[in-house]
């Protein structure tokens, strides 16, 4: 029967960054299974950590691109960028409705006026 392969904690933290936190590619380039290496991620909040902050450069370094194809005129980035950044200037595809400070909308009276234009059954 083969051995497992043993990975450390330290090997992985030193190749989060190269595979962007990508757990199934980290686990490639050591030659064991996906789940190996969430098992260690699992039990290392350091990796934890380094995993969390390596997406967050991803997501980072997308909005970077995002902005520049929308600066350079790309109507499909300058039209996610809006819905997704411009929601208090109004671009969005449909609204919400709150009441007061965010709380359900308030039907007072309802029934009266639907007697009203309906007449009483």
């Amino acid at each position: 029967m083969a051995q497992k392969k043993k990975v450390t904690v330290k090997q992985i933290l030193d190749v989060v960054d190269e595979h962007n936190g990508n757990i199934a590619a980290i686990a490639r380039s050591f030659g064991v299974t996906r789940t190996t290496v969430q098992r260690r991620v699992d039990e290392s909040p350091k990796l934890t950590d380094a995993l969390a902050s390596a997406r967050e450069t991803m997501i980072d370094e997308a909005e970077s691109q995002l902005y520049k194809n929308a600066k350079a005129g790309d109507n499909t980035a300058i039209i996610f960028f809006l819905k997704t950044q411009g929601k208090k200037r109004g671009y969005v595809e449909r609204q919400e409705v709150t009441g007061a400070e965010g709380g359900p909308v308030k039907v007072e009276g309802l029934g009266k006026a639907l007697d009203k234009v309906y007449g009483k059954p």
